[in-house]
């Protein structure tokens, strides 16, 4: 009886456990009904995606230096086990001696691919959406994360850091389009943007610690399985919740502008310009810092590998407060890019005169809170720029956001040695901080494009014609349906001859419409 009694018992609560799993499903097929949910959670798909790429771009500074001495200690032991082979003891020497620059090319290696990939994924999602190639990008980054896990060898952990890049330039460019397609209005597009930029500065300062204590403790491949787990997990939802080989965006996207025109728009060239200037002292002194500080303050391990974390609490200070700020005055858009810029030229040149760790905290959370306030500005400006400008799909605009950042990663590593070798890390720093002050004035251009916001509303004018994005197609239409009337009056006012209304920058907001008016009307002529 007690047998029976328990069996039954156990039953129940299976079967309280399956309904229990069955209303959760439900809740959350309810959940992904509700657009604003939706894009919640496709938010936070985004944000793992980017706090991955950046983790996994950070992980190996700790790691790989050590990894690949001691892969070179081990050929030189089999070396001296083999004296007579002809020429293999200086082959080993010259290898030794070339470490630092392997290091400096495996680490370059990432934003190099990176940045020829990006105009060829830029192209692909404005042609194929947002989705897929978000599932394309994280699939790479696992491959390349496994990759790095089991590599022992300098060419495979090459292969793996510029697949890692190619999986990047798929996902990030997608994961950032897909935010400013979902976020629509400018005040949540910049909140939703500063988001993803907190993700991707805490990936980015939080990865040397996790990658350095993770190796240290449990070996090389742990922290690379972990972020592999994650980054499999990501997929998954992905797959679960944007479903994206449904097939129900693709028909309703229009033809997005050519990367190259929009690379030739003097708004989105300044953009770019400031995009890559400012990220400049931090991938240039991230290679350099920790040699520096060992050689003037002498500084401990724990304290060069924990040289960046502090900065990351001005990052997110930054974010936020630009995010308050830009949607109490979004005039200003540009002012705050500015400032920020001035504040990373003056952070980068008090960066020499530290003399202790504690001192050198202050700058770096300077360069750090700099760079939060001209990436949560201007990238939303890009967005805003392709919507009165171009066709509002993002794909291409976000690929050019990304070549601007690997532009100044791809020479960090690379450049940045060279530079304190001939000149001095002084000279290099003040030419930084230099660069960064004098690129500032150059955002003034923006202006006058930021102004045409408490105008007219971007957003009304992309209703009254044909849809432009992804986002808000059905809405569109039967906006579009309601006011066919009204939009023929208008018509017919256009083609009498009587003027729409063109803004400050020469740009008329009306143009298409009144051009399809007035073919419709020379039709009628003829």
């Amino acid at each position: 009886m007690n047998a029976e009694a328990g069996s039954a018992g156990l039953a129940r609560s299976a079967a309280d456990k399956l309904s229990e799993m069955g209303e959760r499903t439900k809740q959350l097929g309810a959940a992904m009904r509700d657009p604003q949910r939706q894009r919640r959670i496709i938010l936070v798909i985004v944000c793992v995606a980017l706090l991955l790429d950046n983790m996994l771009y950070m992980v190996i500074v700790p790691i790989i230096p050590d990894y690949l001495a001691e892969l070179e200690n081990e050929q030189a032991e089999h070396v001296h086990a083999l004296p007579h082979a002809n020429g293999t003891g200086a082959a080993a020497a010259g290898k030794s001696g070339n470490l630092d620059i392997q290091i400096g090319v495996l680490f370059a290696s990432k934003a190099i691919i990176q940045l020829l990939v990006n105009p060829l994924s830029g192209t692909f999602i404005d042609r194929v959406g947002y989705d897929v190639p978000l599932l394309i990008g994280l699939t790479v980054m696992f491959l390349s994360t496994c990759i790095f896990a089991f590599g022992e060898n300098y060419a495979t952990l090459f292969a793996a850091r510029s697949l890692q890049g190619l999986g990047s330039a798929f996902a990030d460019t997608s994961g950032l389009a897909m935010i400013a397609d979902k976020y629509t209005e400018e005040a949540e597009r910049s909140r939703a943007l500063g988001i993803a930029l907190a993700f991707i500065s805490f990936g980015s300062l939080v990865a040397p610690p996790f990658g350095g204590v993770l190796y240290e403790f449990a070996g090389k491949r742990v922290p690379f399985l972990v972020l592999a787990f994650v980054c499999l997990v990501d997929g998954f939802l992905v797959l679960a919740v944007i479903r994206p080989f449904s097939g129900g965006t693709r028909p309703n996207m229009p033809v997005g502008t050519p990367i190259y025109r929009l690379m030739v728009d003097p708004y989105i060239a300044v953009v770019a310009g400031a995009l890559t200037v400012c990220n400049i002292p931090l991938a240039f002194l991230e290679p350099t810092i920790a040699n520096w500080m060992e050689s003037t303050m002498h500084a401990t391990q724990w304290q060069m590998g924990l040289t960046w974390l502090p900065a990351f609490f001005p990052h997110v200070l930054g974010v936020y407060i630009t995010v308050k700020l830009a949607a109490r005055h979004p005039n200003l858009q540009w002012f705050y890019g500015a400032l920020g810029m001035v504040i990373i030229g003056a952070s980068s040149c008090t960066v020499p005169a530290c003399k202790s760790f504690g001192q050198l905290i202050a700058p770096l959370c300077g360069i750090c809170f700099g760079i939060a306030l001209v990436d949560t500005a201007l990238l939303p400006t890009l967005a805003f720029l392709v919507d009165v400008r171009h066709v509002s799909v993002y794909g291409s605009v976000y690929a050019i956001a990304d070549i601007s950042y690997s532009v100044a990663y791809a020479m960090g590593p690379v450049v940045a040695g060279q530079i304190v070798h001939y000149l001095g890390f002084v000279q290099l720093n003040l030419g930084m901080g230099l660069v960064n002050v004098l690129y500032a004035p150059a955002l003034l251009l923006l202006r006058n494009v930021c102004q045409m916001r408490p105008s007219y509303s971007e957003r009304d004018t992309l209703l009254e014609e044909p849809p432009q994005g992804l986002y808000d197609t059905i809405r569109m239409e039967e906006r579009r349906a309601k006011k066919k009337k009204k939009k023929n009056q208008n018509d017919d006012y256009s083609s009498a001859g009587n003027r729409l209304p063109v803004d400050e920058n020469g740009f008329d907001a009306f143009k298409g419409r009144r051009s399809q008016s007035e073919e419709s009307s020379g039709a009628e002529f003829t």
